[in-house]
């Protein structure tokens, strides 16, 4: 059963004072701009502060306004982003700052209620944008607010339920209103934050020099690492993938990501998956039967010539894993070398290939994963 909030009549003070004496400097913490902290807020989803710093200063440069940015191609917003993962957030990043250039002419609404009607802004960024840029009174609950709350009061309702975040968002907002005599919604929020990601952290949190020790639920009862709860746990994929790279005299096939893909706006290259070995094009079909025997090695010396095909093999590369949220990428490379013209105009006949040269490949935005199997081999 969780504890009553009016167990802790002091809980703002507690975490003005030691938000005062322990927050990080970080630069959307020093405006009050709207379009600023909103940018922040997407690139801190499901991203660690000092991953997401650099991508941060890197866009404010490139896009200093809202005007800016809805002024951008998709693509160049897709190229700033790459390496940083969860590409929709980009996408309806870009596709929000249009639509408040176009409806609001490149004004934020002021309140929490006028910024959930935004598309691409929930509750929880509408709220930070809400009390950071206006001083708003609305709680924000992020995995961090999830984590403090419910190993201080206990509560051991599924943060992944509608019941739970229904409890979650209450006790958030009544600590906030409760609060908001000694410290202003904004640090506030900032300061509840700031401690769940640096004092009650999930794995090892600093309970011997917490400000909550001596009324924690979690700490009194040895119950950290059971809390909060979370139900759902989907399990991991495994899967396979062999990329072919297909070049010729400077020139390299790529394929751009379609609506619905997580990567979609991204530019990778021709791929079979293992176990559902078909490709979209019976040439593509038939150059990928010639390597298959092959893949069992690596590292080939060039000039390995396909049987039937007049097409080299260049390199076989390693397996690069790469993980992403509830799937495995197990990944080879494989780098040939078309010899004949009339193959490759074959080849650009495909019509989801497009042609680039290595030159215009670097600027193309594309999956981390690509992007460091390019550095490695050729850039």
């Amino acid at each position: 059963m969780a504890q009553a909030i009016t167990n802790l009549p002091f809980f703002g003070k507690l975490l003005r004072e030691w938000y005062q004496g322990n927050k990080r400097n970080l630069p959307w913490r020093h405006t009050s701009d709207p379009y600023l902290i909103w940018l922040s807020e997407v690139i801190l989803q499901q991203t660690r502060v000092a991953q997401g710093l650099p991508y941060y200063e890197k866009l404010v440069a490139a896009f200093p306004t809202v005007h800016h940015l809805a002024a951008a191609s998709e693509e160049e917003v897709l190229r700033l982003w790459q390496g940083l993962g969860y590409y929709s957030r980009a996408r309806h990043m870009h596709a929000t700052a249009r639509l408040i250039v176009q409806r609001y002419n490149g004004k934020f609404p002021i309140s929490y209620k006028e910024l959930l009607q935004l598309k691409g802004i929930g509750p929880y960024t509408a709220a930070a944008i809400a009390s950071f840029a206006y001083n708003e009174p609305i709680a924000v609950v992020d995995g961090n607010v999830y984590r403090v709350l419910a190993r201080i009061f206990g509560i051991t309702d599924d943060i992944s339920s509608t019941k739970g975040k229904k409890i979650f968002a209450q006790y958030a907002q009544q600590l906030l209103e409760q609060s908001v005599s000694v410290v202003a919604p904004s640090l506030y929020n900032q300061a509840i934050m700031e401690f769940g990601a640096i004092q009650c952290t999930p794995l090892a949190p600093a309970c011997s020099c917490c400000i909550f020790s001596h009324c924690c639920y979690a700490y009194l009862h040895q119950q950290q690492q059971q809390l909060p709860v979370k139900e759902k746990k989907l399990k991991t994929k495994q899967r396979h993938w062999i990329y072919l790279i297909i070049e010729h005299q400077g020139y390299v096939l790529v394929k751009m990501r379609q609506s619905g893909d997580i990567w979609q706006g991204l530019y990778d290259f021709p791929l079979v998956e293992e176990r559902s070995l078909s490709l979209s094009h019976s040439l593509l079909g038939q150059i990928y039967s010639e390597v298959q025997p092959m893949l069992s090695l690596t590292g080939l010396a060039k000039g390995v010539k396909l049987p039937s095909l007049p097409v080299e093999v260049c390199n076989i590369s390693d397996v690069y894993k790469h993980p992403l949220t509830h799937q495995v990428l197990q990944v080879r490379f494989v780098h040939l070398v078309v010899l004949c013209k009339e193959l490759w105009q074959e080849l650009q006949g495909i019509s989801a290939l497009k042609v680039v040269s290595w030159k215009e490949l670097d600027q193309l935005p594309k999956p981390i994963l690509v992007v460091n199997y390019l550095r490695k081999a050729f850039f």
